[in-house]
């Protein structure tokens, strides 16, 4: 078993994930991501492994009610009862900033 990926397939991994690499990375990550390939391979080792058990330890017996359409709501007074609002949009709070984004 290879001990690191090759130049050209971590090149290809950066590629799909539209991400610029630096050959210092490139050399670093054929060894990280070879060792998180050889990781989640042992998965496979596990015993009593069962794609079903992966999906929810629970038996898939949820009863759905019928999609039925119903009265819709007057949008003027759902737009009233919103603290804020302008217009006709609710005015939220912001959750995402750009400054965390660039970070993650």
């Amino acid at each position: 078993m290879k001990e690191k990926l090759t130049r050209e397939e971590v090149l290809h991994v950066a590629d799909l994930a539209r991400i610029d690499v630096t050959e210092e990375e490139i050399e670093k990550y054929q060894v990280e991501l070879k060792q998180l390939l050889n990781d989640i391979e042992k998965v496979n080792d596990v015993e009593g492994y069962d794609d079903d058990m992966m999906v929810a330890p629970w038996d898939d017996n949820t009863t759905l009610r019928e999609d039925v359409p119903g009265e819709m709501l007057d949008p003027k007074k759902v737009v009233e009862n919103a603290p804020k609002h302008t217009g006709n949009y609710i005015a939220v709070p912001v959750v995402i900033t750009e400054n965390e984004s660039e970070g993650a």
